[in-house]
């Protein structure tokens, strides 16, 4: 237990850290807009260019780990949306909105500094190619859903300006730049590479410190039981239905992935919902659920994470 608190317990001290600098008026909601930016515009697309810009193509895109990534995040929004409009009865929209927090993980701020304590440097490639999987495919479709339900646009307009959206992804632009530089084998001068490298050091402690500063303030008083069903969603649906895709597609014939991405994809998907949760859902008046399902997965993912890596690693 002690080598798994050595994991979480970092990651879990820099969020309450950033939570109690806010609380104490060191730091204010912009100063965290202004730090969330820095991870956003500058660190993650650094660290995403530093994780692939040095290795070759067919490293860096693991079509086996990409497959139980995606499968996994499907197969929750398939039982998320079931649950939400035929068990629970609730709206189109609110049950896409809520489904919405069950299957995209926050995996640059959360996931990828767990993986980094517990795999080392495949942290970065698990990161880039989840982002993938995240901006390509579970975002344009979820939206596209959410707007379908609503009777807000038709759903082509909607993926239409999802893609569109990519070309000014600072993380996708960085992944992009990366892929590129690997697929051309262009080596990088040292002054460039050590300075991309002190920019993606910056990500992991800053990111979770603003994560913590973000959640300051925020409430769940009223929306308890909804918060509730979100939460099992992410913190317990998503990961099972990932390990189950992880099993099925082996069972089918797909070659074993290595040790390192078998755990992380697990990991991934036991990560709270993603820092944009809140503004994706304000759209249609509902950021205030989403805000407080955001602060309670998180700190409930104390226990499910450190659950998670107790079943993974043994100690």
């Amino acid at each position: 237990m002690l080598d798994i608190l050595s994991i979480t317990g970092p990651i879990y001290i820099t969020i309450a850290l950033g939570w109690l600098a806010k609380r104490a008026g060191l730091f204010d909601r912009g100063d965290m807009r202004v730090l969330g930016k820095f991870v956003l515009y500058v660190a993650l697309p650094a660290l995403l260019f530093d994780a692939v810009a040095k290795r070759r193509l067919d490293e860096i895109l693991e079509w086996r780990y990409m497959a139980v990534f995606a499968l996994g995040a499907l197969a929750t929004m398939a039982v998320g949306l079931w649950w939400m409009r035929r068990v629970a009865r609730q709206p189109a929209v609110l049950s896409v909105v809520q489904t919405m927090g069950m299957c995209c993980p926050n995996s640059g701020f959360v996931g990828y500094p767990i993986n980094l304590l517990l795999l080392g440097p495949v942290a970065g490639l698990i990161l880039g190619m989840n982002m993938l999987v995240e901006n390509l495919l579970l975002i344009p479709l979820l939206l596209a859903l959410m707007d379908a339900a609503s009777g807000a646009g038709h759903w082509r307009a909607v993926v239409r300006g999802a893609a569109a959206g990519l070309l000014r992804n600072p993380m996708v632009l960085g992944l992009s730049a990366g892929l590129l530089v690997s697929l051309l084998g262009l080596p990088l001068p040292a002054v460039a590479d050590r300075t991309v490298g002190l920019f993606a050091q910056a990500s992991a402690a800053v990111s979770l410190f603003v994560i913590g500063g973000s959640l300051a303030g925020l409430r769940i008083k009223g929306l308890g039981a909804q918060v509730a069903q979100i939460a099992a969603g992410k913190l317990l649906v998503h990961p099972l239905l990932t390990v189950g895709a992880l099993l099925a597609l082996e069972a089918l014939g797909m070659p074993p992935m290595d040790a390192a991405l078998r755990t992380g994809v697990v990991l991934a998907a036991a990560c709270p919902m993603f820092g944009i949760y809140p503004i994706l859902a304000q759209k249609h008046g509902h950021d205030g659920l989403a805000a407080a399902a955001l602060l309670g997965t998180t700190v409930a993912s104390f226990f499910t994470i450190s659950a998670a890596l107790w079943l993974l690693t043994g100690s």
